[in-house]
């Protein structure tokens, strides 16, 4: 009796534990408003994202960004109409650039005073700016600063949270 054997290929994607587990996780996209206002008592509304708990548990995010754009408001510290239809823009396209493959996600927007700044959470600050300049190279040139710094607390999202439980 002669026997075949035959061989099988078999492909197994395999990944890090650790990107296996970002992957899986599930970004939500429920959102909160708080209001505040700036020292000269300008409005300025904040968003922040709700239902993120496993990303700070993951340890994986322990770097913060924050983007700043300052621009000519109207008397109650508000953007003007054009121009925050260009900044929703820009918000969308940083968002999804930044969250397709969860290199960082954004947490928070504060608009008013005169400032909108968005504060996201990242797994790597140079990868980061790479996606940056890429989610933004079909804009013109945007009145933008940059801020990065280690928050593997995640000290900055839960002050703001806050400002959701004073909402309530």
């Amino acid at each position: 009796m002669a026997y075949h054997l035959s061989v099988m290929s078999i492909f197994i994607l395999t990944l890090p534990v650790n990107i296996l587990f970002l992957v899986f996780m599930k970004l939500s996209d429920v959102w909160f408003t708080a209001l505040s206002e700036t020292d000269e008592g300008q409005m300025v509304v904040i968003s922040g994202r709700d239902d993120i708990n496993a990303f700070i548990e993951s340890g994986k995010f322990k770097e913060r960004a924050e983007i700043y754009w300052k621009y000519e408001s109207s008397a109650n510290g508000m953007p003007f109409d054009e121009e925050a239809k260009l900044m929703e823009k820009v918000q969308e396209a940083l968002k999804q650039a930044m969250e397709r493959d969860k290199l960082a996600i954004m947490t928070g927007v504060y608009t008013g005073g005169g400032e909108r700044t968005w504060v996201f959470y990242t797994r790597n600050v140079p990868a980061f700016g790479e996606k940056l300049n890429q989610a933004l190279y079909s804009f013109d040139k945007l009145p933008l600063d940059i801020y990065t710094e280690k928050d593997p607390e995640w000290e900055e999202y839960r002050d703001m949270y806050e400002m959701k439980d004073n909402e309530e």
